[in-house]
């Protein structure tokens, strides 16, 4: 193993650790709620090693114990994760002079905390071993922390009272690790508006509302980040 290698991971573990200890809350509702939906923990897991990714999961499991039509499921889960092929263009350049198998790797252990936290220094660092090393670390730490924390959340599903509200931890946890990313005023242009629609369209059939609230947010970032461009002096 490279030293360069060894010291990005380090610096990268260093950075990240902040924001991978909001995925802990995550996961544990992620693992409540899989089994509350009818899941056995085998196919819990099972989803959530394949799957890896919470919001989609959390998003799409109403519809899965609704009985709603696989297509709209999977449109779902589709629109849920479209901020990741924003993320992955964002991040490509970082992974140049990279084989593709290990590329193919980053790719399902992106997430939003390593994304924001990794971002910068993967898109300016020259050495190609520190910068793998800056990446792989922080996000196979995260992916370790999730798996066990839904496990815990899956094994304890029984445990806890129903009456404990608890789905508000997820949603802390996300708002945690995304405020820091919206550093731009086109990113709080779409946060704000798919928030808004979000709340406003609550009432639609089968969850269409968050479709339409995310669809809506990325055009209003795009909106705001082409007039934001337009004034810009030239």
């Amino acid at each position: 193993m490279q030293a360069s290698f060894r010291e990005g991971a380090r610096e990268g573990f260093r950075v990240a650790l902040p924001q991978s200890i909001g995925l802990i809350p995550w996961a544990l509702v992620t693992g409540v709620a899989m089994v509350t939906a009818g899941f056995t923990p085998l196919q819990a897991m099972g989803m959530n090693v394949i799957v890896f990714a919470g919001v989609a999961q959390l998003g799409t499991l109403p519809l899965i114990v609704a009985g709603a039509p696989p297509w709209l499921i999977i449109t779902t889960a589709l629109v849920l994760n479209l901020r990741f092929l924003i993320f992955s263009a964002a991040i490509a350049r970082g992974f140049r002079d990279i084989g593709a198998g290990v590329r193919w790797l980053s790719s399902y252990l992106l997430i939003d905390g390593v994304f924001a936290a990794c971002l910068e220094k993967m898109l300016t660092e020259e050495d190609r071993h520190w910068r793998l090393g800056y990446y792989l670390a922080p996000s196979v730490w995260s992916w370790l922390l999730w798996q066990i924390f839904a496990l815990t959340g899956v094994l304890a599903a029984g445990a806890i009272p129903r009456s404990w509200s608890i789905e508000f931890m997820a949603t802390i946890a996300l708002i945690v690790i995304l405020l820091p990313m919206a550093k731009f005023r086109p990113m709080l242009v779409a946060a704000a508006t798919g928030g808004s629609l979000a709340v406003l369209l609550h009432g639609m059939p089968l969850r269409l509302g968050v479709i339409v609230a995310i669809i809506g947010g990325i055009g209003a970032g795009f909106l705001a980040e082409h007039w934001q461009t337009k004034r810009a002096p030239a």
